[in-house]
């Protein structure tokens, strides 16, 4: 499998494929956004959707990346993630080159304890416990 971003321009035409994906991701956020309100994000360009496909381009999970700048950084944040994307360091780090391609110095991430301890084996940390907030340094 491998990652790849979705051209803004493609965005509506993908989100069929991608909707159950980005859906079951909300299941463990917090209501800070609804499906719709992702996809209106996605389709104006405002965040970043990024698929695991296959070699015959089949989608096999999707997550949406939101970019904020502060004075010393450019944090790439994860916003939703669902299917089989992160599943190991290779697609971490495949996602982590979007991102960084796109300016990211730094990801972030707020997950559940499960996706906190695949994170972990990867170039993440927890850098607070009380609301599972991860940080990696894009190298």
């Amino acid at each position: 499998m491998r990652v790849q971003y979705v051209p803004v321009e493609y965005a509506a035409q993908s989100w069929p494929q991608v909707e159950k994906f980005i859906a079951s991701a909300l299941n463990y956020g917090h209501g800070d956004y609804t499906l719709e309100q992702i996809k209106l994000l996605v389709c104006m360009g405002q965040w970043l959707l990024t698929v695991a496909i296959d070699d015959n381009n089949d989608v096999h999970g999707a997550a949406t990346l939101s970019f904020i700048n502060y004075p010393n950084d450019r944090v790439g944040f994860i916003t939703t993630c669902g299917g089989k994307f992160i599943a190991n360091k290779e697609l971490i780090g495949q996602l982590f080159e979007v991102a960084k391609s796109r300016g990211a110095t730094k990801m972030q991430a707020m997950v559940r304890p499960s996706m906190e301890r695949l994170l972990s084996r990867s170039k993440f940390k927890s850098v607070s416990l009380s609301n599972n907030l991860m940080s990696s340094l894009l190298e």
